[in-house]
């Protein structure tokens, strides 16, 4: 079910989400979202590129982003906009662990807005830092 906007409170926190990463989620979000770059599925190329690993690229780490909230505020909320920065690489064999807290609220028409802060570190420090706005019915 999903969250009650009333039950929301600015400085709430958003229940966390792990992600452990491997080679084959970070291949096949690529491939679901079309991107085919080698960093993103082949390791020796991403080595020849400076990077540590195969890396996940921004479409999954935004996606994940989206299932960290509506994981948190269920079915009937919708995500309106995120907005984040990335900083070091998604790789396999590292966790990545997401967290969040409700930085506002607001009517607007029938749906609550909720801004909240967003941020998804690993092993190395933050991947994806930011904000997003998600609504719920009133």
């Amino acid at each position: 079910t999903s969250l009650h906007a009333d039950a929301i409170q600015v400085g709430d926190a958003i229940t966390p989400m792990d992600i452990p990463l491997t080679h084959t989620i970070i291949a096949a979000t690529a491939i679901a979202s079309m991107d085919f770059m080698p960093v993103h599925h082949d390791k020796d190329y991403a080595l020849s590129q400076f990077a540590p690993d195969a890396f996940l690229n921004i479409l999954s780490s935004n996606g994940f982003v989206s299932k960290f909230l509506t994981d948190w505020a269920g079915p009937e909320a919708w995500v309106k906009k995120i907005n984040i920065k990335l900083g070091v690489p998604a790789v396999p064999h590292q966790v990545l662990k997401f967290t969040g807290e409700v930085l506002g609220k607001t009517t607007v028409g029938n749906e609550c807005h909720i801004e909240v802060s967003v941020q998804a570190a690993n092993d190395s420090g933050n991947h994806a830092t930011g904000t997003a706005v998600i609504t719920l019915p009133l």
